[in-house]
């Protein structure tokens, strides 16, 4: 069965609304475990929109599975990524202005700092994955640029309104997630998952975990954060 690493990015988005102390995202980490969840993620972005040093520091003391940081590659990001050591570093695009983190690693092109980031963390021991579209192209180039896992970006699956196109978006999904386990890469994969979309995705036995956190962030502000863990498990299985 594929393993749930739990988003808890917005429960700091509704702290840092009113610059307060509360929520606080680690005990919300700890709740997600108890519900069930084998992996936190947080994405720590260079505007400090959500997620805090703070957060990370005390997330890598005090959670019992795996941290999984969602990062970029400025200076600074990588710098707090190697004092923290994360048990799985997720490279990723972005943009200042964006709200979410809006597709895939662009590997089309040279990306000599990509390189160098991803030499770095495996030198000091932190796994790499990068997210990326999917697409055998991405995930062959995923691959030549030495990525231990590849988190395939499902946005566009999400967003489907049709069966035919969710269909389409099923079988590219299914498509890049044979070809990167063929390569020997790890394959996890998240964005716009939700309780209505995510079965059909966990048929593609080559997942081996999903990232989701808006959604069950979003149900827990209703039930409470280990149920909305506890329902996503249960719908995986």
């Amino acid at each position: 069965m594929p393993r749930l690493s739990v988003n808890i990015d917005h429960i700091a988005t509704l702290r840092q609304a009113r610059e307060a102390k509360e929520p606080d995202p680690v005990a919300a980490a700890l709740l997600a475990e108890l519900g069930g969840a084998e992996g936190i993620t947080v994405h720590l972005r260079k505007d400090r929109r959500h997620i805090q040093e703070r957060d990370l520091e005390l997330l890598r003391r005090v959670i019992q599975t795996k941290l999984n940081l969602e990062m970029g590659t400025s200076e600074e990001i990588v710098r707090i990524a190697l004092k923290i050591k994360p048990n799985l570093a997720t490279l990723v695009p972005e943009k200042d202005e964006e709200i979410t983190t809006e597709g895939g690693l662009d590997l089309s092109k040279a990306n000599p700092r990509l390189k160098e980031v991803i030499s770095l963390l495996q030198e000091n021991k932190i796994p790499v994955s990068l997210f990326i579209n999917p697409t055998p192209n991405s995930v062959k180039k995923a691959h030549k640029y030495g990525s231990d896992v590849v988190e395939l970006h499902t946005g566009l699956y999400a967003e489907t309104k049709t069966e035919l196109d969710m269909a389409t978006e099923l079988e590219r999904i299914a498509g890049a997630a044979a070809l990167a386990r063929k390569l020997d890469l790890g394959v996890n994969a998240g964005h716009g998952l939700n309780y209505q979309n995510v079965k059909k995705v966990c048929l593609i036995e080559e997942i081996q975990e999903f990232s989701i956190g808006h959604s069950i962030i979003a149900r827990a502000c209703l039930v409470g954060i280990k149920e909305a863990v506890s329902e996503m498990i249960r719908l995986i299985e």
